[in-house]
């Protein structure tokens, strides 16, 4: 079911109702565990269930209900069926709507968390009511969410496709090409940058895909394809372990669908599928 998700910076002064509550400890988010799902509490406190929050923000409304984040203590226990897990492992668990706001929510938490004070003239910060922001009464340095761009990039040649395996990855998976973007670049200029770095190759017929917000820590992915030019393959050891071109057929174990990697190696199968 599609959820329709409207932000909101000013909680409602009607306090009585109940609310969506997406509390982290730490980078885990509080779920009630079922066998096959998981669901965000939905409770008029957090004091109801014996959880005292550091900080609580309002996010807005899905479905018109409203809905908050928390940042809650290191020693939180969550209560009996309750449990708290990172979004990761959440995909497939929880509710589409309530995942992709459990990945606004971290990022929010966060970034109440770590802009307490003025970063020029260490006042303490205070929320602007109309965006999400604060500001410095003492100097007026505004501060917004952090957010990282970052390019990722399906290089095909043909019918293959490169594909590498950074040092994080777990054993036998592979991934197209990401990096951030650095200042004063276009997203083109990153493509091309990134590729050459990485594996040692030119690319052409840069074009865009598509996006995707990517909260591990606070990211946006922006997608792109593009056609190999030139070169060969020389992986950078410290970003890659390995890199190689891989037949459309032949794919090894690559990022699960949770991720716009895996859209674009879908959207190339198919793609090439189709012009056979």
């Amino acid at each position: 079911m599609r959820r329709t998700f409207i932000p909101g910076i000013v909680s409602p002064h009607d306090l009585s109702e109940a609310a969506w509550w997406f509390a982290f400890k730490g980078n885990k988010l509080l779920v009630q565990v079922e066998e096959r799902i998981s669901i965000v509490p939905k409770l008029k406190d957090l004091a109801d269930i014996g959880l005292m929050p550091i900080r609580t923000q309002f996010l807005g409304t899905i479905d018109g209900e409203p809905c908050y984040s928390a940042e809650l203590p290191g020693d939180a226990i969550a209560p009996n069926g309750m449990g708290f897990k990172g979004l990761r492992e959440l995909y497939g668990l929880l509710d589409e709507g309530f995942y992709t706001l459990g990945g606004r929510a971290i990022q929010i938490v966060e970034w109440d968390r770590t802009h307490q004070y003025c970063g020029h003239c260490a006042t303490q910060m205070t929320q602007l009511p109309h965006e999400r922001a604060k500001r410095c009464p003492a100097c007026g340095l505004v501060n917004y969410p952090r957010l990282s761009p970052a390019i990722i990039v399906l290089v095909h040649r043909g019918d293959d496709v490169l594909l590498a395996r950074a040092h994080r990855f777990p054993p036998g998976m592979y991934s197209v090409l990401a990096g951030f973007v650095e200042p004063g670049e276009s997203l083109e200029e990153t493509v091309s940058r990134e590729v050459q770095e990485e594996v040692g190759i030119q690319v052409k017929d840069i074009r865009y895909f598509g996006s995707q917000p990517w909260p591990y820590p606070n990211s946006l992915m922006i997608g792109f394809t593009a056609e190999y030019a030139a070169g060969e393959i020389v992986v950078e050891p410290e970003e890659l372990t390995e890199a190689a071109w891989f037949h459309k057929h032949q794919l090894p174990q690559v990022p699960p669908k949770m991720s716009i990697a895996r859209r674009l190696l879908d959207w190339f199968v198919t793609a090439h599928e189709t012009a056979d």
